[in-house]
């Protein structure tokens, strides 16, 4: 004899999750930062999250990227799943930063900053 159903457990389990992330629970994100020649790639993975749930904002040097839970897209209660928040080194150039959800990741693109480079004229000692 079956006391729930499955159509029971797909309605509720949306508001469980929810109600467990007001009470204090948290969704864990796998977060991981890749150094490669070009800049940084920042990826996270959080399967249950949708691709247009996740947000990043830049405020100065940090970075924070969370993912929101609506129980449906029109609904106006929203609660966290994760926030992540990253304080940026100086050699990245945070005004080309981009995002895309690609293969179940966010990845989050962060280039180096382009070395600033010039020649210096040198003359002669006795000359001021």
């Amino acid at each position: 004899m079956k006391f729930i159903s499955p159509e029971f457990i797909r309605n509720i389990a949306p508001q469980l999750d929810l109600m467990n992330t007001i009470g204090g629970g948290v969704a864990q994100p796998r977060l991981r930062v890749d150094q490669r020649k070009q800049g940084v790639i920042l990826r996270v993975s959080m399967p249950s999250v949708a691709p247009d749930t996740f947000r990043v904002v830049l405020n100065g040097q940090n970075l924070t990227v969370y993912g929101e839970h609506r129980n449906e897209p029109s609904d106006s209660t929203v609660a966290p799943l994760f926030v992540q928040t990253l304080d940026m080194p100086t050699n990245l150039d945070l005004a080309r930063i981009d995002a895309v959800h690609e293969d179940d990741e966010l990845l989050v693109r962060i280039p180096f900053k382009r070395p600033a480079q010039r020649e210096i004229d040198v003359r002669p000692a006795d000359e001021e």
